[in-house]
């Protein structure tokens, strides 16, 4: 492509509006964080290492605290113990459900990942919900946006947990913004006052200004609140009484959240959390400007330059395996790590579809570098996410479309 540079220029002068809101986003929330960090004096003895049982681990427990506070959370649960954002969502299933109870899902089908925990794949006698005589139901989605009607009929006297994706995951729709989750658990309270609301926030965070207030919420370290530093874990946040139930899960009932070592130091926690919203702020950049270029291209994308993100997902409809391939090979070879690997679709654990990824990145599987990854299924849609700085997300989008057909 010839004149790819001509577009890139026109695309970056499209968004400068859009890049204006998401400077201002970053500057607010870095600065609700920075007031976090001097309210619980951080310092250099929060970052010292633990071993053993961890009693009384102050860098663990005041990274909690802080998280708590900057989430708009009563308690937070931060551990390097959490693998990934699936495993702290399923902790938060299996902390507050029991047997008997029903699981709602307010957003359609959940990802891919959690079909198997719930029980709507996969083989019986895996240890899923469903095992544990637990419920499931969902509500779809009318429109792309939370169905009202749906839900509020769906709350039956049983449904204990409803559960809202905040993230479009692998679907062709918008993300769901903080007000309308935040109007939708208020009128769930006051439909059933005794049910629960979870919001899967991986992707979400410090997009906006605003966390939902859910009673309880999960995300994933090496995503957005990690900075692209964490090196691992997940967090739990939400009303105290819901992050003691998960907590009994992490470990055991009667210890809780009071055990918990971790013999690296804290430091990438705390400084990934103080860079988070300059890194959401930079991936948030690089997938305005695919969606700029790639629509001016002639392809359907989702959200469009200009639209809230409420999440750090781009999506670009190929309507083709080769070209969807193509772009995520693309993403792999631009990458500062493992650029020679060339990416293939292949049976992923814990999906339904052959999945290819690309995630040529610094931490393993992080999602707040950039990548790009999809289910090989029509339409071929890609879902690009991620980037530590601006410079790289656009060198790379140079690079792919000298050579795009």
């Amino acid at each position: 492509m010839d004149n790819y540079l001509e577009i890139i220029a026109r695309a970056e002068k499209d968004a400068s509006e859009a890049f204006a809101r998401l400077d201002e986003i970053e500057r607010l929330n870095t600065k609700k964080i920075l007031d976090s960090f001097k309210n619980h004096r951080v310092s250099a003895r929060h970052f010292a290492p633990t071993t053993g049982y961890g009693y009384d681990d102050i860098g663990r427990d005041t990274l909690g605290e802080i998280f708590a506070e900057v989430l708009g959370a009563e308690a937070a649960l931060v551990r390097p113990q959490i693998a990934s954002g699936t495993h702290a969502l399923a902790l938060c299933l299996f902390g507050i459900l029991r047997p008997g109870d029903t699981l709602l899902s307010a957003a359609g089908k959940p990802y891919d990942t959690l079909e198997e925990i719930i029980g709507i794949a996969g083989e019986r006698g895996n240890g899923s919900l469903k095992d544990y005589g637990v419920s499931y139901k969902q509500a779809d989605l009318k429109d792309g946006k939370l169905d009202e009607e749906a839900i509020l009929n769906a709350l039956t006297d049983d449904v204990k947990l409803v559960l809202i994706q905040r993230s479009r995951g692998y679907d062709w729709r918008p993300s769901l913004s903080v007000k309308e989750i935040n109007e939708m658990i208020e009128k769930i309270h006051l439909k059933k006052p005794g049910a629960f609301v979870m919001v899967d926030n991986c992707y979400g965070e410090f997009t906006g200004t605003e966390e939902p207030k859910a009673d309880i919420m999960a995300g994933s370290l090496i995503k957005n609140p990690g900075g692209g530093i964490a090196p691992t874990g997940g967090y739990i946040a939400g009303k105290k009484e819901c992050v003691e139930l998960v907590s009994y899960r992490l470990t055991s009932p009667g210890i809780g959240a009071e055990v918990g070592s971790y013999a690296a130091s804290y430091q990438p926690f705390y400084q990934g959390l103080f860079l988070a919203p300059h890194i959401v702020c930079q991936a948030l950049r690089v997938s305005t400007l695919f969606s700029r270029v790639f629509e001016l291209l002639g392809y359907d994308v989702h959200p469009s330059y200009n639209d809230q993100r409420n999440d750090i997902i781009q999506a670009i409809k190929f309507g083709e395996a080769d070209k969807l391939i193509s772009f995520v090979q693309n993403i792999q070879v631009n990458s500062p790590v493992d650029s020679e690997a060339v990416p293939e679709p292949w049976a992923m654990p814990g999906y339904q579809d052959e999945v290819i990824m690309a995630a040529g990145t610094f931490v393993s599987g992080a999602s707040i570098e950039l990548s790009a990854d999809a289910p090989i299924r029509p339409p071929y849609i890609a879902y690009l996410q991620g980037g530590l700085t601006y410079a790289h997300g656009k060198i790379a989008l140079m690079e792919m479309l000298k050579n795009w057909n």
